[in-house]
């Protein structure tokens, strides 16, 4: 197999917090991975309720867990879609104070087709850490 062909293509956004839209501040609180032709998706959470209130005092950081839980569920929006049109769709610019960074593209390259699960894995954990 070629050096081509066992390339990884992958997307990522951020989830952020963003208590005021005029002001612009955020503070990362998920992360949002998708690849395409493994039909593999993963999300998670991180929701510091610490920095969330020393940016926001007032914020409901309860009401604002709860709401990014449809980020991780895997019905949502609906089970049935492709993958990557479930990441478009959690993935869209909204004007609202859960929002996602614009989409990056990324490219893994395993040691063997096996190992490209847990490649992906693997650099969702990365991110995740150095991100969120």
């Amino acid at each position: 197999m070629s050096a081509a062909a066992d390339k990884i293509v992958y997307e990522y956004c951020m989830l952020r917090f963003v208590p005021d839209l005029e002001r612009g501040e955020f503070v990362n609180v998920g992360l949002l991975m998708m690849c395409k032709r493994r039909r593999w998706m993963r999300a998670a959470l991180r929701i510091d309720r610490e920095r969330i209130l020393a940016l926001a005092p007032r914020a409901d950081v309860d009401t604002l867990a709860t709401q990014l839980q449809l980020f991780i569920r895997n019905d949502v929006p609906a089970r049935d879609l492709p993958v990557e049109e479930r990441f478009r769709w959690l993935a869209a610019v909204k004007s609202a104070v859960i929002q996602t960074s614009p989409a990056h593209p990324g490219i893994l390259i395993p040691s063997d087709s096996a190992d490209a699960t847990r490649a992906l894995d693997t650099c969702f954990e990365q991110l995740f850490e150095r991100l969120v």
